[in-house]
């Protein structure tokens, strides 16, 4: 409730009526937000399928750089091939047990929520993976190792994305 007594410099007080501004904020949150476990599948799916595109992308984008730097170089190749073999062992070995664990979480989740598709730490990982890679990636600029080092580290993360997306198929 608010109520409050304005005075103008003048003898009268003007008395605004108290006004009652409750909103049900919690009836909304478990509307809009509350999601049934398939749907948060979909979302860490999509947030996994995402990454690996943009991760392509980007690793798509510094190889074309180091070409354009040394052109002709066959280790330009040896590295697109690095980070293939590199992704492959990072998705059966790794990622897919990220993906099944979280996958199993989710199962067990009693009331589920939006903001449930991953655990909170997962969120700071991604955002800190993030600010690194585009950080690294404007330091490699210019340079043909570097540029490698960013392209086999690119492409193995998004193969390894991408390969464990085999674990929301058996969900």
């Amino acid at each position: 409730m608010i109520a409050s007594v304005l005075s103008c410099g003048s003898k009268h007080k003007h008395t605004i009526r108290p006004l009652d501004i409750t909103v049900n904020i919690t009836m909304y949150t478990t509307i809009v937000l509350a999601v049934s476990k398939n749907t948060l599948k979909i979302v860490s799916a999509f947030v996994w399928l995402s990454g690996a595109i943009v991760l392509l992308l980007k690793g798509a984008s510094l190889f074309t750089q180091a070409i354009a730097l040394k052109p002709g170089e066959p280790w330009s190749w040896l590295a697109i091939a690095a980070g293939l073999l590199i992704g492959g062992f990072k998705a059966k070995y790794l990622f897919g047990r990220f993906c099944r664990k979280n996958l199993d979480r989710i199962d067990a989740l009693g009331d589920p929520h939006l903001w449930q598709a991953f655990r909170p730490t997962f969120y700071v990982f991604l955002t800190a993976m993030i600010l690194l890679g585009a950080t690294l990636s404007r330091l490699a600029i210019g340079s043909y190792p570097g540029l490698m080092a960013m392209v086999i580290l690119d492409i193995s993360i998004a193969i390894a994305l991408l390969g464990s997306m085999r674990a929301f198929k058996f969900q």
